[in-house]
């Protein structure tokens, strides 16, 4: 019972260990949350509204925004700029 969970454990640290680097960025500087922003809203139309309706960024929080944009990253197979561009976009709309 032990081996079962300290793997399960194990597994958990690892996907949060791969996932979460790639999109998470400590503060960026105004001027690049700007140039993120601006980028994102470029893209969002490209990879996102083929799929999704407009939504406002207000609708989810914050983290959601980060569980789903890992999520769809891997569906779309988004490469890491872009993604990072399209979740700033998300969460300042």
């Amino acid at each position: 019972m032990r081996k079962l969970f300290a793997a399960i454990v194990l597994a958990a640290l690892a996907i949060g260990a791969i996932g979460a680097p790639v999109l998470a960025e400590d503060n960026p500087s105004p001027a690049e949350h700007k140039r993120l922003f601006r980028e994102g809203a470029k893209l969002w139309p490209v990879y996102c509204n083929t799929c999704h309706n407009a939504r406002p960024g207000s609708e989810k929080a914050p983290y959601e925004w980060d569980q789903i944009m890992m999520h769809m990253r891997t569906i779309a197979n988004l490469p890491p700029d872009d993604a990072k561009a399209i979740l700033e976009y998300l969460k300042a709309r």
